[in-house]
């Protein structure tokens, strides 16, 4: 490559001369074909990939514009279902027992009441089955619970328990029927059941 420069009046001019330049061994000319391969290969968007997230919020894509909306949360258990276990109200002493009694006597209802005691293991075994088989009657029969340890020795005598646990069903303000659940818990709620269901 050869440039020439103009210097000032009075001077001579000089030819300057230029080395040729070398060949850049760092820059790499694509071909045609090599440049459509990689335009191929190169990612690309498109707005139906868009997928609505499953949250509360949802895009919705048109024409390349997106428009946000909200869509209500639906709650994993609907409000009207029934319970799968009721927990037995305890009763702590006997004006409560009477006020139960008389509850229910007024709404014409039944209640089912379980003695037991804390040193008694069969009682511990059939409660839970117990509030599992209260949720079947609920809320039609009330179910509530009587620690024999806590209450008075007459509210025992009275409701003429012996044994331990003993399942009694009260209507009408008066004892209907029991049973004394000495055994199996899943017969005793068997039987329990019978006693709810000849009641009737």
């Amino acid at each position: 490559m050869e440039i020439s420069a103009v210097l000032v009046p009075g001077t001579a001019s000089r030819r300057l001369h230029c080395p040729p330049s070398r060949p850049d061994h760092h820059h790499v000319r694509r071909s045609p074909l090599l440049l459509l391969r990689l335009d191929r290969k190169s990612p690309s968007f498109s707005t139906s990939s868009i997928r609505p997230h499953s949250g509360a919020v949802s895009a919705g894509v048109t024409r390349g514009t997106a428009s946000w909306s909200e869509e209500e949360v639906v709650p994993s258990r609907e409000e009207n279902e029934s319970p799968t276990s009721v927990p037995l109200e305890p009763i702590a002493n006997e004006e409560q027992f009477n006020r139960v009694i008389a509850e229910v006597h007024r709404l014409e209802l039944r209640v089912i009441i379980l003695w037991l005691a804390s040193w008694c293991r069969k009682c511990i075994y059939l409660k839970p089955k117990l509030e599992r088989l209260a949720a079947d009657y609920y809320p039609s029969i009330r179910f509530y619970s009587i620690d024999v340890n806590t209450v008075p020795q007459r509210l025992v005598n009275r409701a003429g328990v012996t044994k331990m646990p003993t399942i009694q069903l009260w209507k009408d303000s008066k004892l209907q029927n029991e049973v004394i659940a000495g055994y199996k818990a899943w017969m005793a709620v068997d039987d329990i059941r019978k006693m709810i269901e000849n009641e009737e």
